[in-house]
């Protein structure tokens, strides 16, 4: 699986920004200022302010007409509830649905902001642990709002769909998308709400060996798929490192992080003494698909459907 690691995102994005860009930037801004003007498409009556899921107030078009969104769960979101017309990009990495291919692609690692500047969006959308702030300030210094989602539970995704509907004008169309979401989650829920829940640890590195920590959406679409995060202790990073010792000792019924026969031929050769836990001996090891367990997007009922299907 993709180790995405928040703290290394940042460090690379700041040492990016800052040794690069302060010349580039300047020229990009000069030249954009002397590009003949088109018609502004809001006046100080067409815009209004609004609080992101970090707390930053971020002043919006009423109506945006040109959306691009910097993560692939993002890109997923506005291809659900937007105008697909009013998208003009997407990143390297959004992959999903197929027609996000057809769109202009923004380097988000390391940003690309000439090209962003370029394709003129009025609103940027973002998640929370892909872009750093300072990159974020750095866009907004360019004049584009961008605006930050965060999401720690299933509910969190379908509040953001709502969200976006309106910011975009499209309640209608994104109340329809959240609402039918919940009926399937609902559904999944009450199919798995008496049965027994294993523990799972669900690996994303595996030298040294991180993995999901019980604060992530993870632990949240496990109690819709019938089992529950191995990890009782919450740690500061949401995707903690872990000895083997702390792994014997949890001993978890279920591993998710690669097929059996994958596992045993690098995790476990890597880490014989591992052999003794439950989900070893149970043969409990499974491969499942790295963008439905990773990406917070409308496809995570998907992701729930996929974990249930395993741990029954």
């Amino acid at each position: 699986m993709k180790n995405k690691r928040v703290v290394r995102s940042s460090v690379f994005a700041s040492l990016q920004w800052r040794s690069k860009l302060s010349i580039g930037l300047f020229c990009l801004l000069i030249f954009w200022a002397c590009e003949p003007k088109k018609p502004a498409v809001t006046t100080s009556s067409g815009v209004h302010t609004v609080t992101d899921d970090l707390g930053r107030k971020v002043t919006l078009p009423k109506q945006p007409r040109r959306v691009l969104a910097l993560a692939p769960s993002m890109t997923e979101m506005l291809f659900a509830v937007a105008d697909t017309a009013s998208i003009v990009g997407r990143t390297q990495n959004c992959d999903y649905p197929a027609a996000a291919l057809t769109k202009p692609v923004v380097n988000n690692y390391p940003m690309d902001y000439e090209r962003l500047l370029s394709l003129k969006p009025d609103v940027v959308f973002a998640t929370d642990g892909i872009i750093s702030l300072e990159v974020a300030a750095q866009v907004q210094k360019l004049g584009i709002p961008i605006y930050f989602q965060a999401y720690d539970s299933v509910t969190d995704i379908l509040r953001g769909i709502r969200t976006l509907g309106q910011l975009l004008q499209r309640e209608e169309k994104a109340n329809a998308v959240a609402d039918s979401l919940q009926r399937i989650i609902n559904q999944l829920a009450t199919d798995t709400a008496r049965a027994a829940r294993p523990t799972v640890l669900a690996i994303t590195w595996k030298d040294p060996i991180y993995v999901y920590g019980r604060n992530t959406l993870f632990t949240d679409k496990l109690r819709y798929a019938g089992g529950k995060n191995a990890l009782t202790e919450i740690f500061a990073q949401p995707y903690p490192a872990l000895t083997r010792e702390y792994i014997l000792k949890m001993d978890p019924e279920v591993i998710i992080g690669g097929s059996f026969e994958q596992m045993e031929k690098t995790f476990f050769s890597l880490y014989p003494e591992l052999r003794r836990i439950k989900a070893y001996k149970q043969k409990r090891i499974y491969e499942v698909t790295d963008d439905l367990m990773s990406r917070p997007s409308p496809r995570v009922v998907e992701g729930i459907a996929e974990l249930k299907a395993v741990l029954r």
